[in-house]
């Protein structure tokens, strides 16, 4: 666990368009909702868990973290997530996870948090061989005037965002399984017949 307090926070706050306008974190895999699955996993690894959700708030709130609204209307997306987190966090450090990936690696903030600090970065990314993954990232509280002002001019690409910032990546090469998500029922339902782990 790093000495550094961090309160992570899951993202279930889009529409889940891909899925039929479902809530995706709440569709069950092997039995249980799928932000079940990476709130038993994010939990352990951090001092604080917030749920970000815009939608079915009572649901989410019966798992047993505060659940946190975005602020910027109209679903804006995970940038808009990351900036209720931000705004809710009681901790310096704040890393993210989506409801969709349930296979989350255990020591994913540790390791965010050591190339954090290393590289003395503004924002830690995972990535996977070529392919980063914005959302399950760790970054610094006091990025929140940033972030405010850059929503507020109406941008929403997370991606240049990260281009205005100090950002590392950290590999994951070696557990790249742990950031595959889940967006339609047609990969929920391959994931519930061939994943046992989740």
């Amino acid at each position: 666990m790093p000495r550094a307090a961090i309160t992570g926070v899951i993202l279930a706050g889009g529409l889940g368009r891909r899925m039929g306008g479902v809530d995706k974190g709440l569709q069950l895999l092997n039995g249980q909702p799928m932000v079940a699955h990476v709130a038993a996993r994010l939990a352990p690894q951090v001092d604080e868990l917030l749920i970000n959700a815009n939608q079915n708030s009572e649901r989410y709130a019966d798992f047993g973290y505060r659940v946190v609204p975005d602020q910027i209307p109209d679903f804006a997306g995970p940038l808009a997530g990351l900036h209720a987190a931000l705004s809710a966090a009681t901790h310096p450090l704040v890393a993210t996870a989506p409801c969709d990936s349930p296979f989350l690696t255990a020591d994913l903030v540790f390791r965010l948090f050591s190339a954090l600090t290393a590289a003395q970065a503004d924002l830690a990314v995972a990535r996977t061989f070529d392919q980063p993954h914005p959302v399950f990232c760790l970054c610094r509280r006091d990025l929140l005037p940033h972030l405010t002002d850059y929503l507020a001019s109406g941008k929403r690409k997370m991606g240049d965002w990260h281009a205005m910032l100090k950002l590392v990546e950290v590999a994951f090469d070696d557990e790249a399984e742990a950031f595959e998500n889940i967006n339609t029922r047609e990969e929920l339902g391959r994931f519930e017949m061939g994943r046992k782990d989740a």
